[in-house]
């Protein structure tokens, strides 16, 4: 194999050896945003991605924008459907809750699986079928008969879609983006607040205006959208992402034309034997249109069948292959599960998550209970958490970004600030006093623009779109036990105080946990110039 060759094949995102057999996926230098090309001398250099930080990386911006309207904000405006059902079907609170809650935690939880997707198909066609499968459960929700035929339509199959959309919007913003990784994973998932205030009141509108059947089923329709997205998803080069996982590249099988001109040889030298050679072609003269027919359309079928057994084979390579690189991710000798900082952040993300959606969901009965409904009309609740969560994640995208500013501390920070914020919002009993909260909760809650850059700096880019599919379905664990949970703790006391209470000291025990490691090195390096200084 010549150099310029396997150069050639580096670029297409592939690394073989002269076997072949040899496959390796995110280690490809369009990973990292750069490029090959040939210099007068024959020697390879490195150029950065025209695409990386600028170009079509807006674009990846926009359509993950999009993603987290359609499906984060959609998903935390279900308040408003969780009082139609509790109406309509008479369950528990706790049952309830399960509805929403299942769509929360599926969305998150099947991140891990996702990646395989992604891996075989790519995120475009992956992030497309999400959008078909989501819009479908939106849709099937609405002949809902019972709270447990909402846990099959809405929770399993509308979640699984928008797990399918939301993990691609948020692995190609990481992939276009270096320099402004924050401030575009920020930018991207202010999508979520907008989405919030929008879904909320577009929802509120037509269970007002239609029924909640017919919202449902309206809302189907707008999440048709996510095939859009889905499309906008284009991968920076050939043979990236998935999408066209063989390459450009030639392969060592004979091209189109030449296998047809072999066949149709071969064909009509067997035609001239079976017809006893050139001797017996005038007494068979008559027959000649008819063999000629014959003889086309079983040169068609053989190269149909070429054909369909050419793609079943590159199909079960582009399988095989994506399941070794999803399998090497998680199970591999490089686990993920080696990296003692990245399990204590999977930890954290057990028990955060369920912080930030139990407000979302059981604020409205909260309200309700409070006797707020009139104050909460004009303006509600849930909107204030939306709209300050929007400048959160921009102004701590931002700050993340200075030079003199630790990713970490902005984290970190912002977290403390949630936590003290669920504690105290029991305390409140008016509605200025739960705006205030809910305030704080909106813009400290804009660390989840953070969470894919910490999960990269913890892991790498070549590492994650596993990881981060690790962590949100830690996330998605939380988010699938804390609205129920909330809700069973006020079936038993008559009051959500528990509740808050509860999600807050959990919540404080996962920071401990993101603690341990910077404590343990901060203790060794104390001990190490204690040991030094004895030593002198």
């Amino acid at each position: 194999m010549s150099m310029s060759w396997t150069w050639m094949l580096v670029v297409k995102g592939e690394q073989r050896t002269d076997s072949g057999t040899s496959w390796k996926m995110y280690t490809s230098h369009e990973d990292i945003g750069y490029d090959f090309e040939d210099d007068p001398k024959d020697k390879k250099t490195l150029k950065p991605h025209p695409d990386i930080d600028g170009g079509w990386a807006w674009m990846m911006v926009l359509s993950s924008f999009f993603v987290h309207i359609l499906i984060m904000g959609s998903q935390m405006a279900l308040g408003v459907l969780n009082v139609e059902w509790l109406e309509e079907f008479h369950q528990s609170r706790g049952l309830t809750a399960w509805v929403s809650s299942l769509s929360m935690g599926v969305t998150l939880i099947v991140g891990p699986f996702i990646g395989l997707f992604i891996n075989t198909c790519g995120c475009r066609r992956t992030a497309i079928i999400g959008g078909l499968l989501n819009s479908l459960g939106w849709v099937l929700s609405a002949y809902a008969v019972n709270v447990y035929y909402l846990f099959i339509t809405f929770g399993l199959a509308a979640g699984f879609g928008s797990g399918m959309a939301y993990l691609p919007a948020v692995v190609m913003v990481g992939r276009y983006f270096q320099k402004r990784r924050a401030l575009a994973q920020g930018l991207s998932t202010t999508g979520t607040g907008f989405g919030t205030f929008l879904m909320t009141v577009l929802l509120k509108y037509l269970c007002a205006e239609y029924g909640w059947r017919n919202a449902m089923f309206i809302q189907g329709a707008v999440s048709l959208n996510l095939c859009v997205c889905g499309a906008l998803m284009r991968p920076l080069s050939p043979g990236m992402d998935g999408d066209d996982p063989e390459g450009k590249a030639p392969h060592h099988v004979l091209p189109a034309h030449s296998t047809e001109s072999v066949r149709s040889s071969g064909q009509l030298g067997d035609a001239e034997e079976k017809r006893g050679g050139p001797g017996t072609e005038d007494s068979s003269l008559g027959d000649a249109p008819a063999q000629a027919c014959q003889e086309k359309a079983a040169h068609r079928k053989d190269m149909c069948a070429f054909r369909l057994l050419k793609t079943v084979s590159q199909l079960t390579m582009r399988v095989r292959r994506g399941f070794r690189d999803w399998y090497s991710g998680y199970f591999g000798t490089a686990s993920l599960f080696t990296n003692r900082m990245f399990v204590a952040f999977i930890f954290w993300a057990l028990f955060a998550y369920s912080s930030f959606v139990i407000p979302f969901i059981h604020l409205p009965e909260i309200v309700n209970l409070y006797n707020l409904s009139e104050q909460n009309d004009v303006f509600p609740l849930t909107s204030i958490i939306a709209i300050v969560h929007i400048f959160g994640k921009v102004v701590l995208g931002v700050v993340a970004d200075l030079p003199c500013i630790s990713v970490w501390n902005v984290f970190l920070m912002a977290n403390f600030t949630l936590v003290l914020s669920i504690f105290i919002l029991p305390l409140m009993h008016t509605y200025a006093g739960l705006a205030v909260i809910c305030a704080l909760i909106g813009f400290s809650s804009g660390y989840f623009s953070l969470m894919p850059v910490v999960t990269e700096d913890l892991v790498g880019i070549e590492h994650l779109a596993n990881a981060y599919g690790i962590i949100i379905c830690a996330n998605g664990i939380s988010a699938l036990l804390g609205p129920p949970f909330a809700g069973w703790i006020y079936d038993i006391t008559q009051k959500y105080d528990f509740s808050f209470y509860i999600s807050g000291l959990l919540y404080m025990v996962g920071i401990l946990f993101l603690l341990i490691q910077p404590c343990i090195q901060i203790i060794e390096q104390s001990r190490k110039k204690y040991m030094d200084g004895a030593n002198v």
